[in-house]
């Protein structure tokens, strides 16, 4: 569809609250999408990084997040549940500012429960950087 601007640190937008997705609106949403993965892959061609990008960061307010990595994964109203206690510290990076790094704590494992494309819900247990990943998004 169209690769979307991407709003940078300290945009009002980044600090707005997202509605959830409604059942009725996953089929609209499928354009949404679409610009989520041409906007990551433009990053991804541009910087040599970006694995997930949420839909606020392209002026989107939904709770939608898209990830690709071995695979496209699409998280409508992600939830993290059952953080761990043990945390870990890293320097996190963000494409909304892609040349600044910031020194961040999280949770060693967690589990993301969402509703996939097809709006049955899913669950996914996280460890290491793919729990680091989407405690970012």
């Amino acid at each position: 569809m169209a690769v979307r601007e991407i709003l940078l640190l300290g945009h009002p937008g980044l600090y707005t609250r997202c509605t959830p997705v409604r059942q009725s609106e996953v089929g609209v949403l499928q354009a949404l999408v679409q610009d989520l993965h041409d906007t990551m892959m433009d990053f991804r061609r541009r910087y040599q990084a970006g694995r997930a990008i949420a839909a606020p960061q392209i002026n989107a307010m939904k709770r939608v997040v898209y990830m690709h990595i071995d695979q496209p994964v699409v998280f409508f109203n992600p939830i993290l549940e059952d953080k761990s206690a043990e945390t870990m510290g890293l320097w996190d990076d963000c494409m909304s500012f892609p040349d600044l790094l910031v020194k961040v704590s999280r949770h060693h494992s967690c589990r993301i429960v969402y509703r996939d494309q097809t709006w049955e819900e899913q669950s996914m247990d996280l460890k290491g950087d793919l729990a680091e990943l989407l405690q970012h998004e």
